[in-house]
C-alpha cells in the first residue's frame, strides 16, 4: 500500500510539473488572474484621458465622425433609442402582486409564441411544398419510365423509327406521319366511332376494326373470333362485374367452340374443294359429305383399330367425331343411325342435341362416364374414345393425341368438356378430380404451360386465340403488346374490349401493364397502354393522339384527374399546338374552334389545361389559356403577378418583360372595347400596372417630361398642387400589394427625374433668373417636390430597404 502523501508534497509536485511545462517557452509566461488583468486594463484607460475633461473627448470623436461624413446629432439620437436586450431574449418571472408586469410578460410571451409558431408553419410549408414539387416531378418522371416498359420484369422497349409516310388523310394536319398504313387505318376507325358516340349513334369498335385489317390473316382471324365471342345473347353494363359468373362464362364459352367448329368446317371446305378429284365429293351438299371426302383424302379407312364397322366405307366414329368437330351434331347422330350398332349411344347424343346449353343431364353424364370407365377406356379406337369423353365430360387428363393434331383440336375438346355447376358437397372425390372447370384450364394454359409449351414467339397469334378462347382478355392483350410489330394490334384489341366494357383495369395508373391479382383476377393499365402507344407520333399526329385520348375518358390519372384532361394537357403543352387544339380568341372577340370542341365544354377543358399550365409554372400559357376558357379573373391575376416583378426594369427587345408587356396590352384592348368578367379591383390593378410600365419605358428613353407627366396623370404621389401627403399615404393603403410594392421604384425613379431636371435648370442660361425669376420659381418647386417625396416615403406603412431610403436623401440633399 502506498504512502498517503500530504498537501505540501501536493502542491511541490504541482510547481515543479509547471516549471517542467512551460521551461522552454519563448514567449513570456502570464502570471495574472482575470481580476488583475481588468485592473490593469482601467489604469491603462485612466492614464490615457488624465487631464481631459469628457466634453474635450466628445468634440474630438465628434470632429473626427465629422470628417468621415457622419451626420453626429441624428446618429446620437439613434444611438440612444437603441436596446441593448438581445431580441426575443426569454422574459425573467415577475412577483405574483406585479400586475402590470404579469400583463406585460404575458403580451410579450405570446407574441413570441406567435413569432415562432409562424415561424414553424412557415418551414412546414415551405418543406412541404418543396416535397410535393420533387413528388410530382418524380411522378412524370415514373409515369415516362413505366410507359416505356411492357410490363413487371419486362425490358424497356426499343421504339424502331417509323418510315414516315406522305399522307393527305382529313385527319392528319400535318405533312408527313408518324403512323403507318395499318395504325392509320385504326385511327380512322377511332375517329368515326367516337364522331359516333358523341352523337349517340350505335356503333361497334371490333366489327370496325375487324373491317380495317386486309392483309394479315392472323390478326383478321383474332378479329373474327373477337367478333364471335362478343355475339352472346345479351352483354349487361359494365360486363366486367359478370366475367366471373357461371352463366356468363358459359354463354362465351359456347360462342367459343363455335367460332372453332366454324373455322374447321372453313379448313375442310378449303381441302375438299382444292382437291375434288381426289375427294369423290357428291350428293347433297351436307357436313357429312364433306367430312367423308375429307376422311376420303385422309384414306381414313386405312386406320387401324377402329371398331363398330363402317358407314359408305369410311370408319363410323371418324365420321362422328370430325361431324361433330364442324359443329354439324345431326349429321353426327344420322351416321350412328345408319350404323345401327350403337343404340345406347344415339340415345345419349339425342339428348346432347336436344339441351340448350349441350351437355347431357347430370343422370345420363353420369351413365355414360360410366360405361366410358368399364369399356370404352380400353378401347382401341381413338375417335370412339373422344367421342365419349366429349359427351360425357370425363377422363381429362387424356390429350387423345392421335386423334386432337392441331391445339385448336385441342382446345376445343377442352372446351367442350369445361363444367359449370357449382360443386355439389356430396359430390365423389373422384368426380371432382375429373371436372374441369374455366379457372383451372385458364390456370393450366397461362401458367401451367405458358408461352414456351405453345412457342408463342414463333406463333404469337396462335397463342393470343388461345388466351382469347379461354376469357383471359388482359392477358392475351399484355402478351401481344409485348411484340413491337403487333402492339398496335393490342392497343386496338384493349380499347375494342373496353368499349364492350368486358376489360378489368387496374385501379391506379401508375401500377403495371399487366397485374393478376391473388383471387386469380387479371388486371390491365389501359391508360399505360395507349399513352404509351400514342407517344410515338403525338407530335406528329396530334389529332389522332386527341381521338384516342378521348376513349380514355372516365378513367383516372396518378393524381385522380379525369385521364383524358391530363393526356390533352401533356398533349397541348409538349406539341405547342395551342390553336389547332384548343382554338384561338380573335381580336373581335370570337373564338376560333380547335379540335377538342367536339368533346364537350371547350371552357371546362381549356380551363383544366390551363389550371395544369399555372401549377407547373407555365403562367404565359396560363393566361392565353385562361383567356381562351373566358376566365378573365385569373387572366387579369396572372399577368399582375408578372407584371408587379418587372415593372421597373429596362424593356429590352425579346426580354421577358417585352413579351409580357406585349400580351398584356392586346389584352388589355380588347377587355376594355369588349368587356371583361374580372372584379373591379383586380382590374384597375392591371391597367395601373399597364400605366406604370408605360412611365418606367419613358423613364429608361430619357423622355423624363413625358415620364413626370404621366405620373402626375395617375396621381399616386403629391406632385401637384392642392395635393397634401397626407392624402396620398390614404391613397397608397388602398393599393393591392402588387402596386406597393412598385412604389420604391416609383419614387427612385421620380427622384431622379427631378434631380435631372434641377441640374439642367441649374446650369440653364442665367439671363431666366434675372428677367423673371423664372429659374429660380422652378428650381424652389422640384426641391419642394423632392422634400414631399421623402416626407411621403417616411409616412407610408411601408418598409423600404435603407439603400433606397439613402439614395432617395442624396439625392434630396444634393438638390438643397
Amino acid at each position: 500500500m502506498s504512502q498517503r502523501k500530504n498537501l505540501s508534497d501536493l502542491l511541490q509536485e504541482a510547481e515543479q510539473l509547471t516549471t517542467d511545462i512551460g521551461g522552454e517557452e519563448e514567449l513570456p509566461r502570464v502570471r495574472r488572474n482575470l481580476h488583475q488583468i481588468a485592473e490593469a486594463g482601467q489604469r491603462l484607460l485612466t492614464r490615457t484621458t488624465a487631464g481631459l475633461p469628457e466634453e474635450h473627448t466628445d468634440v474630438k470623436a465628434s470632429i473626427l465622425l465629422g470628417s468621415r461624413g457622419f451626420d453626429i446629432p441624428k446618429l446620437s439620437q439613434r444611438l440612444e433609442t437603441l436596446n441593448a436586450a438581445k431580441t426575443l431574449e426569454p422574459l425573467e418571472p415577475v412577483w405574483e402582486t406585479d400586475i402590470e408586469g404579469f400583463l406585460r410578460n404575458e403580451r410579450e410571451n405570446t407574441l413570441l409564441a406567435v413569432i415562432e409558431e409562424s415561424k414553424k408553419s412557415t418551414f412546414t410549408e415551405a418543406d412541404k411544398r418543396q416535397w410535393l414539387s420533387m413528388e410530382g416531378e418524380w411522378e412524370k418522371e415514373k409515369e415516362k419510365i413505366l410507359n416505356s416498359l411492357l410490363g413487371s420484369g419486362q425490358d424497356f422497349l426499343e421504339l424502331p423509327s417509323q418510315n414516315e409516310t406522305i399522307t393527305s388523310d382529313p385527319l392528319s394536319m400535318h405533312g408527313r406521319s408518324a403512323l403507318n398504313a395499318v395504325e392509320m387505318a385504326y385511327a380512322r376507325e377511332v375517329y368515326r366511332a367516337n364522331e359516333a358516340k358523341l352523337r349517340d349513334l350505335s356503333h361497334t369498335l371490333v366489327n370496325e376494326f375487324h373491317k380495317a385489317i386486309q392483309n394479315d390473316k392472323g390478326i383478321k382471324d383474332s378479329w373474327s373470333l373477337l367478333k364471335t365471342l362478343i355475339d352472346v345473347p345479351t352483354l349487361p353494363p359494365k360486363a366486367y362485374e359478370h366475367r366471373t359468373s357461371l352463366g356468363f362464362q358459359k354463354d362465351f364459352v359456347n360462342q367459343a367452340r363455335s367460332f372453332l367448329e366454324q373455322q374447321y368446317l372453313d379448313y375442310i371446305k378449303e381441302l375438299v374443294f382444292s382437291s375434288l378429284s381426289q375427294a369423290k365429293l357428291g350428293g347433297v351438299p351436307s357436313t357429312l359429305n364433306l367430312v367423308h371426302s375429307y376422311l376420303t383424302l385422309k384414306q381414313a379407312n386405312s386406320f387401324p383399330d377402329f371398331e363398330d364397322g363402317t358407314v359408305s366405307e369410311q370408319p363410323l366414329w371418324a365420321l362422328v367425331f370430325y361431324c361433330m368437330r364442324c359443329g354439324d351434331l345431326k349429321d353426327a347422330l344420322k351416321v350412328i343411325m345408319e350404323a345401327n350398332t350403337c343404340s345406347d349411344i344415339a340415345h345419349y347424343l339425342q339428348e346432347y342435341i336436344d339441351s340448350s346449353d349441350r351437355r347431357l343431364p347430370p343422370s345420363s353424364e353420369s351413365k355414360l362416364q360410366l360405361q366410358y370407365r368399364r369399356s370404352v377406356r380400353n378401347s382401341l379406337d381413338p375417335f370412339k374414345r373422344a367421342v365419349y369423353c366429349l359427351l360425357a365430360c370425363c377422363d381429362i387428363s387424356d390429350n387423345h393425341s392421335q386423334v386432337l393434331i392441331k391445339t385448336e383440336d385441342y382446345m376445343w375438346l377442352k372446351l367442350c368438356q369445361l363444367h359449370f355447376e357449382p360443386v355439389d358437397r356430396h359430390t365423389h372425390t373422384n368426380a371432382l378430380n375429373d371436372r374441369m372447370t374455366l379457372s383451372y384450364f385458364q390456370k393450366l394454359l397461362f401458367k401451367d404451360y405458358g408461352e414456351s409449351h405453345f412457342n408463342a414467339v414463333q406463333n404469337p397469334h396462335l397463342y393470343f386465340q388461345i388466351l382469347l378462347l379461354s376469357l383471359q382478355f388482359e392477358a392475351a392483350i399484355s402478351f401481344l403488346s409485348q411484340n413491337e410489330s403487333l402492339r398496335s394490334h393490342a392497343v386496338h384489341f384493349a380499347l375494342a374490349l373496353h368499349d364492350l366494357e368486358l376489360l378489368n383495369l387496374t385501379k391506379s395508373f401508375h401500377s403495371n401493364l399487366f397485374v393478376e391479382e391473388p383471387n386469380g383476377i387479371q388486371r390491365i393499365n389501359l391508360g399505360r397502354l395507349v399513352v404509351s402507344y400514342t407517344r410515338k407520333f403525338a407530335l406528329t399526329d396530334p389529332r389522332e393522339a386527341l381521338e384516342y385520348f378521348y376513349r380514355l375518358s372516365g378513367l383516372q390519372d396518378g393524381r385522380g384527374k379525369d385521364l383524358f384532361l391530363s393526356c390533352v394537357s401533356d398533349l397541348t403543352m409538349e406539341s405547342r399546338e395551342f390553336e389547332m387544339l384548343l382554338g384561338k380568341i380573335q381580336p373581335d372577340g370570337s373564338c376560333k374552334p380547335g379540335c377538342i370542341d367536339k368533346f364537350g365544354s371547350q371552357v371546362d377543358i381549356v380551363g383544366f389545361i390551363a389550371a395544369e399550365a399555372e401549377e407547373k409554372g407555365l403562367f404565359e400559357d396560363s393566361v392565353r389559356l385562361y383567356d381562351l376558357a373566358k376566365n378573365h379573373g385569373k387572366v387579369i391575376e396572372i399577368l399582375c403577378r408578372l407584371m408587379s416583378g418587372m415593372v421597373s426594369a429596362p424593356s429590352a427587345p425579346q426580354s421577358d418583360r417585352s413579351r409580357i408587356q406585349t400580351l398584356a396590352v392586346s389584352i388589355a384592348e380588347r377587355y376594355r372595347n369588349l368587356g371583361q368578367l374580372g372584379s373591379h379591383v383586380t382590374s384597375h390593378t392591371f391597367f395601373l400596372l399597364l400605366d406604370l410600365m408605360q412611365f418606367f419605358d419613358h423613364y429608361h428613353a430619357k423622355s423624363n417630361e413625358v415620364a413626370l407627366q404621366i405620373m402626375k396623370d395617375l396621381k399616386l404621389l403629391p406632385l401637384q398642387d392642392g395635393e397634401t401627403v397626407e392624402q396620398k399615404v390614404a391613397v397608397f393603403r388602398g393599393k393591392d400589394d402588387l402596386i406597393r410594392q412598385c412604389y420604391p421604384d416609383i419614387l427612385l425613379a421620380l427622384m431622379s427625374i427631378l434631380y435631372k431636371q434641377y441640374r439642367q435648370t441649374s446650369i440653364g442660361s442665367p439671363q431666366i433668373g434675372i428677367q423673371d425669376g423664372g429659374q429660380e420659381v422652378h428650381k424652389n418647386r422640384l426641391r419642394h417636390m423632392a422634400r414631399t417625396l421623402i416626407t411621403f416615403s417616411g409616412m407610408i406603412p411601408y418598409q423600404m430597404s435603407g439603400d433606397v431610403n439613402a439614395r432617395l436623401v442624396q439625392m434630396e440633399v444634393l438638390m438643397n
